[in-house]
């Protein structure tokens, strides 16, 4: 996991063979006239995901405490304050059914090891190793989700 300001978004660009293009991306995007939708940014390489909703309860967020195979996602604040709950997979020892291949997702029934919030301008970068509870706070969070194809 990673967690930092879009500010020093070049340090990562060499971690993925696609984070030049994703960040990129982002950073040329006037995300104040995105709407919520889901759209491609290089079909079948980048996916982008923008939600604008009410922020959960950690007891919500974490009954979809989640991980991926196939994506790396790049969660950036966009507005709002957005709290996430993290734990290493390989410590995750209570599996809720099976992985599914079609949504790329695996749940847990395991708790966060930590916590941490962001504030606007600031991202966490989750690789499949990366169990992560999202969207926990108060009142309305706007965030972009990139999903990075990993494998």
């Amino acid at each position: 996991m990673i967690i930092d300001s879009l500010q020093n978004a070049e340090r990562y660009y060499s971690v993925h063979p696609l984070f030049k293009q994703a960040f990129t991306y982002i950073l040329n995007t006037d995300w104040d006239q995105v709407e919520p939708s889901k759209f491609d940014i290089d079909v079948d390489q980048l996916k982008g995901i923008v939600s604008n909703k009410p922020g959960m309860t950690a007891a919500e967020s974490t009954a979809k405490f989640e991980c991926h195979n196939q994506h790396i996602d790049i969660q950036l604040c966009l507005s709002g304050h957005e709290t996430l709950g993290w734990k290493p997979r390989q410590s995750c020892t209570q599996p809720k059914g099976e992985y599914n291949p079609e949504k790329d997702v695996l749940f847990y029934a395991d708790a966060p090891d930590m916590y941490f919030q962001l504030q606007p301008g600031q991202f966490a970068i989750f690789f499949p190793e990366d169990v992560h509870a999202p969207m926990i706070g108060e009142g309305e969070i706007k965030k972009l989700v990139v999903k990075v194809k990993h494998r």
